[in-house]
């Protein structure tokens, strides 16, 4: 029986454990339920670019943000399916699409669903991220196939005010049940580094691992500062622009020795992670990433640079069932 009922105690005394201790606990977990060297190829694209009325202090696609990002109408559904196989051709297993809305309207549906019956058509796991969903919404996404449904809770619920206060913590909470309730898969995560306290590091992976179902996957984002916006202004040229890899790497671990069937990703800010720290978060129990040179506006690895350290690593492309998906049929 998977856990949900961690206390705060318990995982603030996981982060303090000495690092080859938790480093062993979280490679134990990560055995009993994952393939150990095999990770999910995902590739992450904006469909629909800048201009959200949303406030994300860490967001360059915030209308409120001085960025420099241009506002684009949503793609057409032939250019996402085109993006799709191509990335499929890459190698990988699932296909994210990310709009910067506040929430879908509803003339976008169409189309939205048109790309997932697409993508799926191909034979990729669908993910999209369009904001807040009405519960009517997320069963027309469920009707077309949809697999996973990506809304971060992005920091603890303590800091969240730090970060947005266009929306709530429990508007987050409220999309999430939206999501359940449709039966699609939920993408879940959040951002460290954000100049947030262990405490609040804590707290953000308390707030998913007692979640009624754990998030069948777990996004753990290294903030990547932008100027332009509230917290790449803030965060520039100080100490904390980075967070520590070491604490990285642990924040990885303790998320999945506390959600140990979620598939963990390892996602923003892997461009300026070392091989070294990327290998960490592989043994720490890491086992999904975004492949490809992009993210949604931020610069990735790229598909070769990715083979090349898979190779040096011994790892390969996620050939196994996802655990906690095996579990619910």
């Amino acid at each position: 029986m998977t856990r949900t009922d961690w206390t705060r105690a318990e995982i603030a005394a996981l982060f303090d454990l000495p690092f080859d201790e938790l480093m062993y606990q979280a490679q134990t977990v990560h055995r009993t339920h994952h393939a150990p060297s095999e990770v999910q190829l995902c590739t992450l694209l904006s469909i629909k670019t800048g201009g959200c009325p949303e406030d994300c202090g860490y967001c360059s696609q915030s209308a409120s943000s001085d960025s420099g990002l241009k506002a684009a109408k949503l793609m057409q559904v032939d250019a996402v399916l085109a993006d799709a196989a191509a990335a499929k051709a890459a190698g990988s297993q699932r296909f994210c699409m990310g709009a910067a809305w506040r929430n879908p309207k509803p003339r976008d549906m169409p189309a939205i669903v048109a790309m997932v019956e697409g993508v799926r058509a191909m034979g990729m796991e669908t993910c999209m991220t369009l904001g807040m969903l009405e519960p009517e919404q997320a069963q027309q996404l469920a009707a077309a196939g949809l697999d996973y449904y990506n809304h971060n809770i992005d920091t603890s619920p303590e800091n969240y005010g730090n970060v947005i206060t266009t929306r709530t913590f429990q508007d987050r909470l409220d999309t999430l049940e939206n999501v359940r309730q449709a039966g699609i898969n939920v993408c879940c995560g959040g951002i460290v580094g954000m100049g947030e306290t262990r405490g609040d590091r804590v707290g953000f992976v308390h707030a998913l691992a007692t979640l009624p179902r754990h998030p069948e996957s777990v996004p753990v984002n290294a903030l990547v500062p932008v100027k332009g916006t509230p917290l790449g202004d803030m965060l520039a040229d100080t100490p904390m622009a980075r967070i520590d890899e070491i604490e990285f790497v642990r924040t990885v671990a303790v998320a999945r020795i506390t959600m140990p069937l979620s598939m963990v990703r390892l996602s923003a800010g892997r461009e300026s992670m070392s091989e070294a720290t990327q290998a960490l978060c592989f043994i720490a129990g890491a086992n999904s990433i975004f492949t490809g040179d992009k993210l949604l506006t931020t610069g990735n690895a790229g598909d070769s640079a990715d083979a090349a350290l898979f190779a040096k690593l011994g790892l390969t492309p996620m050939e196994s069932a996802e655990p906690m998906r095996v579990a619910a049929e």
